[in-house]
């Protein structure tokens, strides 16, 4: 139990930089607190107490400001990093180390009773200021969910949603962006995502790439027609190609875009 409680300042510490005490953690910190009282709310709501479990969890709501129905299960290490107006669902299931900023709705899009109606966040799952995540599916561990996203449908495994609704952008090389090489300290990327994952600037800086490389393109084509000139008149050389080799790669830039 001990152990469980100084985890869960121990996170705030490693994640919030403007965090300075372990005092100023357990006193000033309104996310803490939501998750200390989701505990027995949680307890009552599975041990029968369904009214004392609502009960808990409305004070909680006043106290803190972030609504978390007591029916919904989270693991350790979670931090509601401010987290004014946050709601989580019945059915919602939050993994161990996830971050959840403020404004963020973990909603459902089901009037169905007993049935799966909010979503699932798998380990290491950062959701931005704002987002909204509406549905019965997972979010695999690692993803990120940029700011204000509206997301519809499944985020796979250290991939990345932004936009409304989402785009989906996949991962590197299969792994998230957080992961750092084992002897750096883990990467965290704060409200969630970065420049590199924005896919509409990607995708500009591709075309910037593209129009530069036609340039050098349309320099090469000069260079052949020179060639070719001289093939005329001489008969005995064979044109360079180089130039005719298409460069521009559309497919690569509406996978920056995403689905």
């Amino acid at each position: 139990m001990l152990a469980r409680l100084r985890s869960d300042i121990q996170c705030i510490l490693d994640r919030d930089p403007a965090a300075r005490s372990t005092w100023e953690v357990v006193t000033c910190y309104p996310g803490l607190h939501a998750i200390w009282l989701h505990r027995p709310a949680h307890w009552c709501w599975h041990h029968g107490l369904k009214w004392l479990g609502r009960f808990i969890s409305h004070f909680a709501r006043w106290f803190t400001g972030i609504e978390i129905h007591p029916g919904a299960k989270i693991g350790e290490r979670v931090f509601f990093d401010h987290a004014m107006g946050v709601v989580v669902g019945e059915t919602a299931e939050i993994g161990d180390g996830c971050t959840i900023y403020q404004g963020v709705t973990l909603g459902g899009t089901s009037l169905y009773k007993g049935a799966k109606r909010h979503p699932t966040l798998g380990r290491d799952v950062v959701v931005s200021a704002g987002a909204k995540v509406l549905g019965g599916f997972e979010v695999g561990d690692g993803a990120k969910i940029g700011s204000n996203a509206v997301v519809i449908k499944p985020v796979p495994a250290g991939a990345t949603a932004v936009g409304i609704p989402a785009r989906i952008i996949p991962s590197k090389a299969g792994e998230s962006a957080d992961v750092t090489e084992p002897q750096q300290p883990r990467k965290f990327t704060t409200y969630g995502i970065t420049q590199e994952d924005d896919p509409l600037s990607q995708a500009m800086r591709g075309l910037i790439d593209n129009a530069s490389s036609q340039e050098h393109q349309i320099a090469l084509l000069w260079q052949a027609i020179e060639k070719l000139s001289e093939c005329v008149k001489t008969g005995d050389c064979v044109p360079d190609d180089a130039a005719l080799k298409e460069q521009f790669e559309a497919g690569k830039l509406s996978d920056l875009v995403g689905k």
